[in-house]
């Protein structure tokens, strides 16, 4: 199973944490990494996305259809957020577009074995995959990638 985990783009301030869209800067960060992930990303890849305005704006840079999911809210745990993706059994690809401190912890989990604080830069992404070799299970970092380091 191969598992991206895609923090929202930038977001605008606001008391209302759920209704947040992204600024000019998080709208092209969104369509930067779109494009990479679309051309990239297989054609079946399943995706799913925190119900917040800013992770739904996200998701639309990528221009595919998406599930949006409550669990992937602002403040959900790391271990529903895997669960929902259905991390490890799950086959094919699975991309999910959440929040900090969420995903970091998360992507902590699965790398280092320990949830721990693990900073993801707003619009970036974590391309993990997973492997058995000699009867164990690895995980395995495929791609790190944050939008300023695209065109």
């Amino acid at each position: 199973m191969d598992l991206i985990l895609w923090r929202h783009a930038d977001a605008e301030d606001g008391v209302d944490d759920m209704a947040r869209r992204l600024t000019e800067i998080g709208r092209r960060q969104a369509k930067q990494v779109g494009k990479w992930l679309d051309d990239t990303l297989p054609g079946d890849t399943r995706i799913i996305v925190s119900p917040a305005m800013r992770a739904q704006e996200t998701a639309r840079g990528l221009g595919r259809a998406y599930a949006t999911l409550e669990e992937l809210a602002p403040g959900a745990d790391a271990v529903d957020v895997m669960l929902a993706s259905g991390w490890p059994e799950a086959k094919g690809a699975v991309l999910v577009v959440g929040h900090q401190p969420t995903l970091g912890r998360l992507a902590s989990m699965l790398l280092f074995g320990v949830e721990q604080d693990f900073t993801m830069k707003k619009g970036a992404l974590l391309w993990l995959t997973n492997r058995v070799r000699r009867d164990e299970r690895q995980v395995v970092l495929k791609a790190a990638l944050s939008p300023g380091l695209l065109p």
